[in-house]
């Protein structure tokens, strides 16, 4: 690309922007650091106009080392690249402040400095680099090949093309290749935790179809992008051209029974091997409905178990199926699939409770909620019910979407879990009243009446029975905290019991001083952890209802974070004999790096859908609170110290490392409720 030329003397735009820049860095880099705040400015502005130039990128690469080494990312999260999150670039560049998309821009570009070798970095590898660059751009692979919106023009101005000249410049140096593998294998990784939710995987496999189409754009490569593009809009030789309903229809009326079963296999086979069902799936079990339940029970893939459920309850499937699965809410056959083969229709409230369901009438604010976050296509209540399928289908991959309602997710998935009638009811309080009444030690709670809770705003980015029964289940929480706020000690205490139910074990244990935020009695925390749910140490007892549970989750730094809730599920050893802790994270994405070499999995370690995990004694050591029978006392003194030793290690490297008695921390840095 060649460089605007100015024509009245001679040199070009970018020359003259490049001879500004350098001039500003050097005067950066001459400021003692109290002062460099004050040129900072200076350079900002100098380097956007650098970047809004043709070959701005590539010369603003070429001088990372030169601005890094002036001083440019000091005191920012930037200035330490080897501990930078890909999911927040995206974000960074987007957010619409000039300063940050300057920075975040020229940041990519000394990691791609890094990447190609021409910056040897103290703390960043060229191979890290690379890695970091290519998860960036699967993560924002849109703007490689979309223009900039209406919507980001008006709101971006020249910015918006900025970045996506930014993103091609770095895809053509680290190769397109690298990014769709990445991006794939991004995308199966999310799968295989099996989530509710899956619009943002669908759309960006829709995409990716789309502009396979294009000459213009290799996407050759990329293995596995085939599964995922037929599982959605070419599963079986009917629909293998993505021929539009009428034409699949019409295709299924000409067979016999021989070429339905091949076809309800197909489709079967790939819902289960993706966790993605293909709109067509939904018009064959349309279809189906009366061809007969052997076809159905082929097409929905169910075990031993799951056809006893259909044969025995056929009405009532049906039903479920005439009004829940659409095109639209083809995702529900999944979580009818999983429901089904759960065998919870056999538990005597779960089938009056669905019947229930699919008569309800919904509230207007109910109604009014669904549609501005889903549309009108297909009507409320059958939104609704397909998400109660869903959720009793899939009970761990409820998410919490972007809000601080972690604790509400967590009681959906626990009572889709161990108490799916008790979810039902919940639905019917929330969908039908418009307000949900739970009591705490005998005092009535009613969510409409309880003053605000922990998110903000009302959630928006949820599935549909979160949607709807996230906003009163985090008033009541928040009011149980209020009604426990006088009381020593963290609430958690008293208000997990009551607001999760019975199962929640009434023994509790907590690490951390509420009114100083220190840590206290770790010892006597980590054998109590042990002593209960330990096999070793608790007499080989397997954990029998999901327990709530506190963790103080840190980033990949191993710096604190922030508190969380989440789900204990079970204890027991993966394939390699390494014991691990099994839980539910309602954060979106449980695959996450927890620094000091704890990095959460999802799959390959024993974990079954939705779950994640970690080894016993890191786990222990992001583990903060826990809840225990106290009846149930196990053989704490027979943990080794050297056992417990490793696990303060890594406190203390990490969360604990300024928590320590005697630290300096404020009331603030104590537990919240979280």
């Amino acid at each position: 690309m060649k460089p605007t030329v100015d024509v009245a003397g001679g040199a070009s735009v970018l020359d003259k922007r490049l001879a500004s820049l350098d001039d500003a860095t050097r005067d950066l880099a001459r400021t003692a650091d109290f002062g460099k705040p004050t040129k900072l400015r200076r350079v900002l502005e100098q380097l956007r106009r650098v970047l809004l130039q043709p070959g701005g990128a590539a010369a603003v690469q070429a001088r990372a080392q030169e601005l890094e080494e002036a001083g440019l990312f000091l005191g920012t999260d930037w200035a330490t690249p080897e501990i930078l999150v890909p999911s927040l670039v995206g974000p960074g560049l987007h957010s619409g402040e000039a300063d940050t998309v300057v920075m975040e821009a020229t940041s990519e570009l000394r990691t791609l400095a890094v990447a190609q070798g021409d910056y040897e970095h103290p703390t960043l590898s060229p191979e890290d680099a690379r890695q970091f660059l290519s998860q960036v751009l699967a993560m924002n692979l849109e703007l490689l090949f979309t223009p900039p919106s209406e919507a980001e023009r008006t709101r971006q101005g020249r910015t918006a093309q900025l970045i996506r000249d930014l993103f091609r410049h770095v895809a053509e140096e680290v190769g397109y290749d690298v990014v769709l593998d990445k991006l794939v294998d991004e995308i199966w990784r999310i799968l295989r935790q099996r989530p509710i939710q899956v619009d943002q995987v669908t759309s960006l496999i829709t995409r990716l179809s789309i502009w396979r189409g294009d000459p213009d754009v290799d996407l050759s490569s990329g293995q596995g992008l085939d599964r995922l593009i037929t599982a959605l809009f070419g599963t079986t030789e009917a629909c293998r051209e993505d021929p539009g309903f009428d034409v699949f229809r019409s295709r299924l009326e000409a067979m016999d029974a021989g070429g339905l079963q091949y076809e309800a296999s197909g489709f079967a086979r790939a819902m289960h091997d993706t966790g993605l069902v293909s709109p067509y799936h939904a018009e064959l079990l349309q279809f189906l409905r009366h061809e007969g339940d052997y076809l159905l029970a082929e097409a929905l893939g169910l075990s031993d178990t799951g056809k006893n459920c259909l044969l025995r309850y056929s009405d009532l499937v049906h039903r479920l199926i005439e009004v829940a699965v659409t095109p639209q809410t083809a995702q529900a056959i999944y979580g009818l699939a999983l429901l089904l083969d759960r065998g919870i229709l056999h538990e005597p409230p779960i089938v009056p409770s669905l019947w229930r369901q699919i008569a309800l009438e919904l509230s207007p604010a109910a109604r009014e909620r669904l549609v501005a976050a889903f549309g009108e296509e297909p009507a409320p209540e059958a939104r609704l019910l397909a998400g109660v399928l869903s959720m009793l289908g899939l009970p761990l991959g409820v998410g919490q979407g972007d809000n601080p309602t972690c604790q509400s997710a967590r009681a959906l998935s626990m009572w889709a879990y161990n108490d799916p009638d008790y979810l039902l009811q919940m639905v019917v309080w929330a969908a039908r009243d418009d307000e949900i009444i739970m009591h705490f030690e005998g005092q009535r709670i009613s969510s409409q009446e309880s003053a605000g809770g922990v998110a903000q705003t009302l959630p928006v980015d949820l599935d549909p029975v979160s949607l709807l029964v996230v906003p009163h289940l985090d008033r009541i929480y928040a009011e149980m905290g209020r009604r426990c706020a006088d009381r020593p000690g963290d609430p958690h205490r008293w208000v997990n019991p009551e607001f999760h139910g019975w199962w929640a074990a009434r023994g509790f244990h907590i690490n951390v001083d509420v009114a100083t935020g220190n840590l206290v009695d770790l010892d006597d925390f980590l054998r109590q952890f042990h002593a209960s749910y330990h096999p070793a140490y608790n007499g080989g007892q397997p954990l029998i209802h999901p327990q709530p549970a506190g963790v103080a989750v840190t980033d990949s730094a191993a710096r604190y974070v922030g508190w969380h809730a989440i789900t204990v599920l079970r204890v027991a050893a993966d394939p390699q004999e390494v014991m691990r802790v099994y839980f539910y994270n309602p954060n979106n994405d449980s695959g996450q790096d927890w620094g000091d070499g704890l990095v959460v999995s999802t799959a390959g370690n024993g974990e079954r859908f939705g779950e994640a995990s970690l080894p016993f004694d890191q786990f222990a050591s992001r583990l903060y609170i826990f809840h225990v029978d106290p009846l149930e006392h196990g053989e704490k003194e027979k943990v080794p110290a050297g056992d417990i030793e490793r696990i303060i290690g890594y406190i203390e490297r990490s969360w604990g490392s300024d928590r320590l008695p005697g630290g300096e921390l404020q009331a603030s840095d104590g537990p919240a409720p979280a």
